[in-house]
């Protein structure tokens, strides 16, 4: 036996041994293990809402977790025409609903829960800023039955999708792994349940469309995905993509402007039924619409990882451009470096194409879009966590960074325990066998780059922890994480970029062999 069989034959067995790490998860079938890995997830959840949120104890304005109970309030005791409208019994200035009309009745459901429990938590004027024990668990407890409701069926259905006609041993072996770092990403998890938001929802119904997509079921897909924009504004990160796969799609079927037309009455048929109580009246429809586009917060808030934040340490852009020539800008810069994802899915539509292209949509959006927050990382965190069996590095790296760049955020909601503890599962999990993991040599720029950013990462995180800055620059280790991170969004947004490209080559050479047949 040759040196070179006897080292295949050696990374065989390791891969088979790690393998046993998981299959033994699957052997009853997708569905049994899926549940599993699911409560478990469920109770790293619950551990993680044990903890502080958003703007506890700290009026007047308290924070996120009061915004979404004050969501509540004002849609449970307020006719519906007058929820994005400032009057005096709903002060704007005073967490006023900022998002679609879907994210409103959510809030109107939760809030009918809330209220049969503690009346009190939801009554009008009065329970601004209430924090009683009662009440923060009911809150906590709608977030967990958004997550069991939404998000993790919905996951289930992308992984069935994925995986249908997958039958090799090594394929269905990797499920429990693809489920696990799906359900139990750490950021998902720290911003729902700790700093308290309903990011599952929208994301959720994302997930779903994006299964419907790769199951050619593209009107649900467009249901979904529409259902999602109308949650939250910021799945629009993800438009593109949808745009560009599904008419790249039309165009190469019998009919295509019928194609066209059928998508766009599902579409138009979604939103009017969640816009109906704003369409009757031109000034009520504008009162929803001007709520959704905070352009008076400025390009970008606090110390997100984007290309408008960091390079503002050099380019003071709000000094130097008004308001209106910044969003012209960020308009041009978003379009730009989404187009050439755009192009290569209406040129060669596919479904990993696809997946990728949603990565580098939402990408572009959160690296050069007008108002980004921190939290935004999520969306394109979103594809990577589904494109993890394929891409485990390149999930791995993106989500340590994404979590390091939301470190100060949590750090003031009081989450460094969880953070710390998230952060080591994470690893764990990443690091864990699973068939899909390389095996190949690293070179060693690669293991010089592997080494020397986690390491800058971990000295940042204790010299944010144990120092304090200098007077002259409050904000100086806030700028450095900023600048760590968005370097590695960067390269990433790059690589990325360059794979969905490299599916043109390839899908050129099966075409070639084809022919050959």
């Amino acid at each position: 036996m040759t040196k070179s069989s006897k080292k295949s034959k050696e990374d065989e067995e390791i891969v088979d041994s790690g393998d046993d790490a998981w299959c033994w998860l699957l052997h009853k079938g997708i569905t049994p293990s899926f549940f599993c890995i699911a409560l478990f997830s469920l109770l790293v959840r619950v551990a993680v809402s044990l903890h502080p949120y958003s703007g506890a104890a700290t009026p007047p304005k308290f924070g996120d977790f009061e915004a979404q109970r004050h969501w509540m309030e004002i849609t449970l005791n307020l006719p519906l025409n007058e929820w994005y409208r400032n009057t005096t019994l709903n002060d704007l200035s005073y967490w006023g609903l900022d998002y679609p009309p879907l994210t409103a009745y959510q809030s109107y459901v939760h809030g009918l829960f809330i209220r049969f429990f503690s009346p009190e938590s939801v009554a009008l004027f009065t329970s601004r800023g209430h924090e009683s024990y009662l009440g923060k668990l009911l809150m906590r407890w709608t977030v967990l039955s958004s997550d069991a409701l939404v998000f993790f069926p919905a996951v289930f259905y992308f992984i069935v999708v994925y995986y249908s006609g997958r039958n090799q041993r090594g394929r269905m072996c990797g499920i429990a792994w693809h489920i696990a770092i799906i359900l139990l990403n750490p950021c998902l998890i720290l911003i729902d349940h700790g700093h308290f938001q309903y990011n599952c929802i929208s994301l959720g119904l994302t997930i779903g469309a994006i299964a419907a997509i790769l199951s050619d079921k593209d009107l649900l897909a467009c249901v979904l995905y529409s259902l999602a924009l109308n949650h939250k504004q910021m799945s629009a990160y993800f438009a593109p993509a949808f745009f560009s796969h599904l008419l790249g799609k039309c165009i190469r079927r019998r009919y295509p402007i019928f194609e066209v037309f059928k998508l766009g009455i599902v579409v138009s048929g979604t939103f009017l039924v969640v816009w109906w109580p704003y369409v009757h009246s031109v000034e009520a429809f504008f009162e929803v619409l001007s709520r959704l586009a905070p352009f008076e917060r400025g390009i970008y808030e606090d110390y997100v990882a984007n290309f408008w934040c960091t390079t503002s340490v050099l380019v003071k852009w709000k000094r130097l451009f008004p308001t209106h020539q910044l969003k012209v800008l960020s308009l041009g810069a978003t379009i730009s470096t989404f187009l050439p994802s755009m192009i290569q899915q209406i040129w060669a539509p596919s479904k990993k194409g696809f997946l990728y292209g949603l990565l580098n949509s939402a990408f572009s959006f959160y690296l050069f879009s007008f108002q980004v927050h921190e939290k935004s990382i999520l969306l394109p965190l979103l594809p990577a966590s589904l494109l993890a069996s394929e891409e485990p590095f390149l999930f791995t790296w993106m989500t340590l960074y994404a979590l390091f760049s939301m470190f100060p955020l949590l750090h003031r909601d009081k989450l460094v325990l969880p953070y710390i503890a998230l952060s080591a599962l994470f690893i764990l999990l990443s690091l864990a066998p699973n068939r899909r993991q390389e095996t190949r040599e690293t070179n060693a720029f690669r293991s010089i780059v592997t080494t020397f950013f986690p390491l800058c990462s971990l000295i940042l995180h204790v010299v944010y922890l144990s120092m304090n800055a200098p007077q002259r620059y409050p904000f100086l280790f806030e700028a450095l994480i900023m600048l760590l991170c968005f370097s590695q969004f960067t390269f990433l947004t790059m690589y990325t970029n360059a794979q969905q490209w490299m599916l043109l080559k390839h899908s050129n050479l099966v075409d070639k062999e084809k022919k050959l047949l």
